[in-house]
């Protein structure tokens, strides 16, 4: 039987796995604004729940290209997105005991702040054979669980995938190149968004078929941000900055409701 939402929820998640096709990251960000004043969750709690599961799931699915095109350092990664779960659990029972317009006007400043980072990001120089070994664990390793802790918490607390924190955190932990640090981050999208996913889900604050009709629409629009963004790859530094315009602009509409509310 097809609900009302359905179509809502279609329509808003191709939104969100267009951007992440064309621009390569960062569109997980959109999802609980576009589930709670788009598809018309009541609940924050439940929708960033429920957008957990799609980041997870859309992370997962786009970690292997990346993987096939040799961008991910597996043990960078994995060792990041360790720590990153810790850090994730903490942060999302940390949401739970938040009220939820407060959440959600956090998340806009949240989305505001970044915007601004986004804006101001350049270059993606940087050492495309760092690898963590015997050699340079001594250096890496406690960059990477610092890092990872941080961002995970991060990314519990406010139900997000986090690739926007997590590509400029491997960047800075290790000096890998933004190419490698963000294929290496889905490893940790994938990781943070199952922990935070599984926090609210063992609360039931999941709606399951929400998540799913929101994962189908995502992964159409995937496929038609990713076939635009290979032909639009020179004038990658253009769309970011659209996108981090979309974020900020979001991202005060959220405060301004939560102001008026």
């Amino acid at each position: 039987m097809i609900h009302g939402t359905d179509g809502l929820a279609i329509g808003f998640g191709s939104v969100v796995g267009f951007i992440l096709g064309l621009v390569g990251g960062g569109g997980s960000i959109l999802a609980v604004p576009f589930l709670v004043y788009g598809v018309g969750v009541a609940s924050p709690h439940v929708a960033i729940g429920t957008g957990t599961v799609a980041v997870a799931v859309s992370a997962f699915a786009n970690l292997f290209p990346h993987w096939r095109s040799g961008r991910v350092k597996w043990r960078c990664g994995a060792v990041f997105a360790a720590a990153g779960v810790l850090g994730a659990l903490a942060g999302s029972e940390l949401a739970k005991a938040v009220d939820g317009e407060r959440l959600l006007m956090l998340f806009g400043a949240l989305m505001v702040a970044v915007g601004f980072v986004m804006l101001r990001r350049r270059g993606a120089a940087g050492d495309p054979d760092i690898r963590l070994q015997a050699s340079t664990a001594w250096r890496l390793l406690p960059r990477l669980i610092a890092a990872g802790f941080g961002v995970g918490a991060l990314s519990g607390f406010f139900g997000i995938g986090g690739g926007f924190l997590i590509v400029p955190g491997l960047m800075l932990a290790t000096g890998m190149p933004l190419p490698f640090a963000i294929g290496t981050s889905l490893v940790a999208v994938s990781a943070f968004g199952a922990a935070t996913a599984s926090s609210y889900a063992a609360s039931g604050l999941v709606d399951w078929r929400l998540a799913l009709v929101f994962i189908l629409g995502g992964l159409a629009g995937g496929l038609g941000g990713a076939a635009i963004g290979g032909k639009l790859a020179n004038r990658k530094a253009l769309l970011g900055r659209i996108f981090a315009g979309v974020v900020i602009t979001v991202g005060l509409y959220v405060l301004l409701r939560g102001f008026l509310a």
